[in-house]
């Protein structure tokens, strides 16, 4: 008898290592963040995150969306309006990908011994 792969088979196949999939209710996650439901709705409603709907339409959230809200709950914490908070997360989530992709460009360009001008 072989034992069967847990991240291949049964319910979350192959989903454990996946950051965007929506594994955590909105009690798990509120409870994650040491925070309320209703912070998590609040940020929602903000659209700093979407979180996905189960079949009976509860909120899941994915470990991506519980870092962005970790991030915004920080700001919150210190003094920050929820409002303002997410505008902040989205801006500081902007840059990092901006600088990811000039990063990557920099590393095609030097190993082309392409230079611009």
């Amino acid at each position: 008898m072989t034992a069967e792969n847990p991240t291949t088979t049964g319910p979350l196949r192959g989903h454990l290592d996946d950051d965007d999939f929506p594994a955590y209710t909105m009690g798990r996650a509120a409870e994650m963040l040491g925070t309320t439901q209703g912070f998590l709705r609040a940020i929602g409603e903000a659209r700093l995150i979407t979180p996905l709907r189960s079949e009976g339409g509860h909120r899941r959230y994915s470990r991506y969306q519980l870092r962005i809200a970790a991030r915004a709950r920080e700001l919150v914490d210190q003094g920050t309006p929820i409002e303002a908070a997410c505008h902040i997360v989205i801006l500081e989530d902007q840059l990092e990908e901006a600088q990811r992709i000039n990063d990557e460009y920099r590393r095609a360009t030097a190993s082309t011994g392409t230079t611009t001008t």
